[in-house]
């Protein structure tokens, strides 16, 4: 985070392929957690047209509800205006800019699984979010 001015807060981008469970349930869950403190911005390489239903209700066994979110196309523009970006398993589609900071969390796909099965996989995501934020904010 070199050049930044200490006024200004940190942007966190995740990625992941739809765009319709993992990337919305981090950025879901980083906005919960840093409030206006973090910017957050969540894209695909190749959006869904719906958030996965089952994501959706995962999310709200937690009280977060996202049901309103809408997958969104990953641009450059995203890319360049964050200052980390975090694949969840959208290799190598996502563009790189130097200067950036990127993390690559190798997490289970959503897609077509049950409540059940996509628990474990928002735990793990709550956890590095976290994680995240203590790193982004020195808490």
């Amino acid at each position: 985070m070199t050049g930044r001015a200490v006024t200004e807060k940190p942007s966190v981008l995740f990625v992941c392929v739809h765009n319709a469970g993992r990337s919305q349930m981090a950025a879901a869950f980083l906005t919960h957690l840093a409030g206006e403190r973090i910017e957050v911005r969540s894209a695909g390489s190749a959006p869904a047209d719906a958030v996965n239903p089952a994501v959706v209700a995962a999310m709200a066994e937690v009280d977060i509800d996202i049901a309103a979110e809408v997958p969104k196309v990953l641009t450059g523009e995203a890319v360049q205006a964050s200052d980390v970006c975090v694949t969840m398993g959208c290799g190598d589609v996502c563009p790189v800019f130097p200067g950036k900071r990127y993390l690559d969390w190798v997490l289970d796909d959503p897609a077509g699984q049950g409540v059940e099965a996509i628990r474990p996989i928002r735990d793990e995501i709550r956890a590095r979010v976290e994680a995240l934020v203590g790193e982004l904010l020195g808490a």
